[in-house]
């Protein structure tokens, strides 16, 4: 009971995190999951818990959604998570975790340089960038970090990036769900598990609304970049240990 007390406890901070930034909700969750449940049940389980609190962010910013650009991203990453989870259960994700941590730490620098040239994506690349990290989404517990460079560099901020990150990053977890309900990876008790997490880290994206409300554009744009790190350490250790 005292596992479970504070499981819920992280969760409402790593949803608050999550609400606030976008992504990090899986990277804070992911060590506390492994040690409570085993590792082989803790992606299931934060795969559950991340739809429902990318439905919370959804309902909390539902007014500033980009609907095209949900849809390009998340429409080819359908099909594409779906891919990456089976891959998941036949392939050891230590590689890809490493490669994505080592391109977390490195996207800072290179986000920073695009936003100073104004670089800016059309809805065609956000399409490419949905069906890749549609993939690696399905193979990997989590890749927040890497559709923030996306999202951002089409030009979402704020409320208008949690909203449509969330929406389209609902649309690969309801496909990467799908795909371990239908090999079965994802029994009633681990389901159970995932919402109980889940509705934890609902509870916190409602916080970490009102944090955002208040928050300059600046000072938002440095905590993506100390999320973005913390993804590429974690990532880094992950796939070493």
């Amino acid at each position: 009971m005292s596992s479970y007390l504070f499981v819920l406890l992280l969760g409402l901070l790593a949803g608050s995190v999550g609400g606030i930034v976008g992504t990090g909700s899986s990277i804070i969750m992911l060590p506390v999951l492994v040690v409570t449940f085993g590792p082989k049940q803790a992606v299931p389980i934060m795969a559950v818990a991340s739809m429902m609190a990318n439905a919370s962010r959804v309902v909390a910013w539902w007014r500033e959604i980009d609907w095209k650009a949900v849809a390009a991203y998340g429409l080819p990453g359908i099909p594409a998570a779906a891919l990456g989870a089976h891959t998941l259960l036949i392939l050891p994700p230590h590689l890809i975790e490493a490669m994505l941590g080592l391109f977390f730490i490195v996207m800072i620098p290179v986000r920073r340089w695009l936003k100073r040239v104004d670089y800016k994506i059309g809805l065609g690349t956000l399409a490419i960038c949905g069906a890749l990290i549609g993939f690696l989404t399905g193979v990997v517990l989590s890749t927040g970090p890497l559709s923030v460079p996306a999202f951002t560099a089409y030009g979402l901020v704020k409320g208008a990036f949690l909203a449509s990150e969330a929406a389209s990053s609902l649309l690969l977890n309801v496909s990467k769900v799908s795909t371990f309900w239908q090999f079965g990876a994802l029994p009633p008790s681990t389901l159970l598990q995932g919402v109980i997490v889940g509705t934890s880290l609902m509870a916190g994206t409602f916080l970490g609304k009102a944090v955002v409300l208040r928050m300059t554009t600046e000072f938002f744009q440095h905590l993506l970049d100390v999320i973005m790190l913390t993804a590429g350490i974690s990532l880094l250790w992950t796939a070493t240990h």
